[in-house]
């Protein structure tokens, strides 16, 4: 611990920045569930496609197995239109949202944009980064989304995108390892409180049943909260904060009892190994050493993938930990495609995520890289092809037969989730930096969530 380098000395060297929903049923505004047919009446309808050779530029985020599938897909769309040729930029998560925020401000975002579902809040509150997809439905078949998953999306009246998938968060294990220590992966709190003391006395300090990054130990700490107290973490419209101050420091303590249980590694002595790799491309996680993580269920092929042959037979999905009486926990709209208003040739556009989301040879392309297709008729034709990786299936049908909560517009914004220098990341490093307990920090939590928009 001693030898830990210092998150905030990483931070210096490194300049490490970076960043990166909702329930299906929640929508975007006060009245989305009803706006969504009436904008469609009322949107104005896009020009044609065009005879001339047109030429569009499209983003997204992911690992490389997402980018060699929307590279795949978009070769065959080319072959299919051909007078359409499709420029792409993608990268890595981190950083991304930051350089897509100054694209929306400067108006040179591309012409289709993979996004994050609140960035529908954050950039184009009132409708002015996005189009409304109703005016492109000759070209776009919005009818494939349940009417909860499209309202999702719809902010300012307007039908701003199409989600791509919906996602959650889940336990997986690498139950390699907890053979070694002779236990089972926990179902309970009690037997992940349990396994901490275990793998310290069998197996070493170096060997945890879990990993905890700090985003993940906020959505932890709301799932746990929710599990106790039956009420989502804020009001999923307005924002307003459900919890006070006394069961928020609550919240914080229980995630300082499982690093104090040795459940988790402190993030000072994970930063010392890995500065600010993900967990998947850690020694620990390849070696076994880290032997669980909670992670979105589009992610469980990432992290079975990255484990070394000793461990890879191991990797499990878990269930849901029930921490109280309620299901806690949220599912959200795990990002979406959208179409930017500076983008001159929005029939085809509309026509290229019509290919990549609802066609058959576009969306058994794709298959479950994004997540569990949010279209009908994309996850059958994924489905037909085989396309949807069974481990993602598996995770994704867990999650959402669990969770029960809605996520607000805020809680993923990028002032308290950015990797390095969010305002969670503040709070879950002073945690174990300064060895402090949850009621000295509440207020750093309240301050930052009042300073994006929350009513606390």
């Amino acid at each position: 611990m001693s030898k830990a380098i210092s998150r905030r000395d990483f931070l210096k060297v490194s300049g490490a920045v970076g960043a990166a929903g909702l329930l299906a049923a929640c929508g975007g505004s006060g009245s989305a569930g009803s706006t969504a047919t009436s904008t469609a009446a009322s949107a104005a309808s896009v020009a044609g496609l065009s005879s001339d050779p047109v030429t569009l530029t499209m983003s997204w985020w992911g690992g490389e197995s997402r980018h060699n599938a929307y590279q795949e897909a978009i070769k065959a769309f080319m072959a299919k239109n051909s007078t359409i040729t499709i420029n792409p930029t993608f990268a890595a998560w981190s950083g991304w949202e930051d350089t897509m925020s100054t694209k929306f401000a400067g108006g040179v975002a591309e012409d289709v944009c993979q996004i994050n579902w609140n960035w529908l809040y954050n950039y184009s509150k009132s409708g002015q980064t996005f189009i409304d997809l109703n005016s492109v439905t000759d070209y776009l078949d919005l009818t494939q989304w349940d009417e909860a998953k499209l309202a999702a999306c719809n902010v300012a009246n307007a039908q701003q995108c199409v989600p791509v998938s919906m996602t959650g968060r889940i336990f997986y294990w690498n139950k390699t390892t907890f053979d070694k220590a002779g236990i089972s992966y926990p179902t309970t709190l009690d037997e992940l409180m349990a396994a901490g003391k275990t793998f310290q006395e069998k197996l070493g300090d170096d060997y945890y049943p879990l990993h905890l990054g700090a985003y993940d130990r906020m959505i932890l700490m709301v799932f746990y909260l929710e599990s106790k107290y039956g009420k989502d973490w804020a009001d999923p419209t307005t924002s307003t904060l459900n919890y006070d101050a006394d069961q928020i420091a609550e919240g914080i303590d229980f995630i300082k009892s499982l690093v104090d249980g040795h459940v988790i590694m402190s993030l000072p002595t994970y930063y010392g190994s890995n500065g600010d790799n993900a967990a998947h491309q850690s020694n620990e996680w390849i070696t076994g050493k880290l032997a669980g993580c909670f992670e979105w269920d589009s992610s469980a092929t990432k992290y079975a993938d990255a484990l070394d042959e000793e461990n890879k037979a191991g990797f499990t999905v878990g269930d849901e930990i029930k921490f109280g009486d309620y299901n806690g926990g949220f599912s959200k709209v795990s990002m979406g495609l959208a179409i930017t208003k500076t983008c001159a040739h929005p029939a085809e556009a509309a026509t290229l995520i019509n290919f990549l989301l609802n066609e058959e040879e576009g969306a058994s392309i794709m298959g479950s890289e994004c997540g569990i297709p949010a279209s009908k008729a994309g996850l059958a034709a994924a489905q037909a092809a085989g396309a949807v990786k069974e481990l993602v299936a598996e995770a994704n049908g867990k999650v959402m037969a669990f969770v029960s909560n809605q996520l607000d517009p805020l809680f993923e914004s990028n002032d308290l989730k950015a990797t390095g220098t969010g305002v969670y990341q503040e709070v879950f490093d002073s945690l174990d930096y300064d060895n402090v307990s949850g009621a000295d920090l509440v207020d750093t939590l309240l301050d930052g969530m009042d300073a994006v928009g929350y009513t606390v």
